[in-house]
């Protein structure tokens, strides 16, 4: 018998180091090849780490949050033969190709997994062998609940078990929840809960604290009516071809950003702060901060400037399922030169958007209620929106933050100016 090494390989880009997000093994853990060992996170992607040998671990480095550089000892095996010349193989051979960063968070379900009338909850047939598609998150509350997830029904994407599902699951199962009894209820709870930020929520918690730190904020709202452009998004979609995707208020608002940025080059534009250079950009590389299982992630839909309403509302559904169910691209990741963050149904009356650093600018439509306004003598109802934003104080100056507020809002307000040459 030998001993092997599996060392943390170079994954390219530049990394330097890794952090260990999930372990799949413990010592005394028999694994055979390419059984996964660890994911470990860069700054955009999660890999998988598998054994490239059969072997019993003898011992794992590195708890999970923790940074291991590159070469680094991560898995200690026990093999057959001398264990040397394998090492060595393993060290030069490529890693496995990394996922991207959301591939790691379990996507939003379409809908909830089936329940019949009776509460019953029904598992899905149970295939020898077939092993459940799910995160490392997923699993390890799975296996901590005592959960066989070849039992949970899967909503995900390509029959992936998401932590809805795992939810929806236990909340029928007889040991899962259910109502508890009013003296429960009404009990004083003194538990706290400790939980390490790591992973792409600390990639998270990184970049906004990096964009407190770095950018001076001014945040500018103004209310906007949306009346005809309803009207005429209602219409569309009414009329739409079989192959035309449904349009939503983003692919307007990013049509009238495309017509009004030109005009406000610093805008549309990325700061290099460090080096003092302001990189204003022609193209418009819109990035869509899209709420996801994992955390927020902000995938970009390039070139909106080429683009018309229906291929931006068929781009904007590719991004956002992609980011979700974990299938975007590192290069699908990053290189925005303006953001726009929506909460939707959610969005409130106003936000205070963070920018996505280096960007200089980010906007932030936020709900659509009906109001009364003061037209003249009257008062009638319309549709308003607030939309607000968030601008680096450094580079865009309060005055020329309203007016581009100002010439997007007359845009929105009449949306015949969108189609205007």
């Amino acid at each position: 018998m030998g001993r092997f090494q599996f060392r943390l390989p170079d994954i390219g880009e530049g990394v330097a180091e890794a952090e260990v997000t999930v372990w799949h093994v413990k010592p005394g853990d028999t694994v055979r090849e390419d059984q996964s060992l660890v994911d470990v996170m860069t700054d955009k992607a999660t890999v998988d780490m598998t054994s490239p040998v059969d072997g019993v671990v003898l011992s794992i480095n590195g708890e999970v949050g923790a940074m291991i550089p590159v070469g680094a000892v991560l898995v200690e095996l026990e093999v057959a033969g001398s264990g040397d010349g394998e090492a060595e193989a393993a060290r030069t051979a490529p890693p496995s190709s990394p996922e991207p960063a959301a591939s790691r968070a379990d996507p939003l379900p379409p809908v909830a997994p089936p329940v019949p009338a009776s509460g019953a909850f029904v598992p899905r047939d149970i295939t020898p062998g077939l092993a459940p598609v799910a995160a490392p998150s997923t699993r390890r509350r799975a296996r901590q609940a005592g959960i066989d997830l070849r039992n949970v029904p899967a909503t995900g994407t390509a029959g992936r078990i998401t932590s809805y599902d795992l939810d929806a699951f236990l909340a029928h199962t007889p040991d899962g929840g259910g109502t508890a009894p009013v003296a429960e209820r009404y009990a004083r709870r003194s538990g706290v809960r400790d939980t390490r930020i790591i992973g792409l929520r600390r990639r998270i918690a990184e970049k906004m604290q990096e964009a407190k730190r770095r950018i001076p904020h001014i945040a500018y709202v103004e209310e906007v009516d949306v009346t005809q452009l309803e009207a005429l998004r209602l219409d569309l979609n009414a009329n739409r071809r079989s192959d035309q995707p449904k349009l939503t208020l983003l692919p307007f608002l990013i049509r009238a950003l495309v017509r009004v940025v030109p005009d406000f080059p610093q805008i549309n534009a990325r700061y290099d702060d460090d080096q003092g250079v302001l990189h204003a950009h022609d193209a418009v590389h819109v990035g869509i901060a899209t709420q996801t299982p994992g955390g927020l992630m902000v995938p970009v839909l390039r070139h909106a400037e080429a683009r018309d309403l229906w291929t931006l509302a068929a781009e904007l559904t590719r991004l956002s399922a992609a980011a979700r169910d974990g299938t975007a691209q590192r290069d699908e990741l990053g290189g925005s030169t303006i953001t726009i963050t929506s909460l939707g149904a959610l969005g409130g009356i106003a936000t205070t958007p963070v920018i996505n650093h280096p960007e200089v600018a980010i906007l932030g439509p936020n709900k659509i209620v009906e109001r009364p306004v003061v037209e003249g003598q009257f008062i009638t109802v319309r549709k308003m929106m607030n939309l607000s934003s968030s601008f680096d104080h450094r580079i865009v100056d309060g005055y020329d933050a309203a007016l581009f507020i100002q010439r997007l809002k007359r845009s929105i307000e009449h949306p015949a100016l969108i189609f205007m040459d």
